[in-house]
């Protein structure tokens, strides 16, 4: 990499474990603040600990799976705007 290079911060591996651990524990805070926020429900089943990362990390899978099959359906030729 020469001088002229314009370096990016997650260019140095130590900055992306930097940031990885960040998230996690943003994520732990936010997990551990089920103890002690009174939140307003209006299903009995977000009374659950965890209902609200659940329920996201699992509509998150459904769009990921539903993007991945609807690629097949509206995928086009490789030189669709060659012709």
């Amino acid at each position: 990499m020469n001088d002229k290079e314009k370096r990016h911060i997650f260019d140095n591996p130590r900055n992306v474990k930097r940031a990885i651990h960040i998230i996690y524990a943003v994520c732990a805070l936010a997990f551990a603040a089920e103890f002690f926020i009174d939140r307003y429900v209006d299903h009995p089943w977000e009374v659950l600990f965890g209902f609200h990362a659940v329920y996201g990390f699992t509509a998150c899978v459904i769009l990921v799976l539903a993007a991945k099959e609807m690629r097949k359906l509206l995928r086009r030729k490789e030189d669709y705007y060659d012709e």
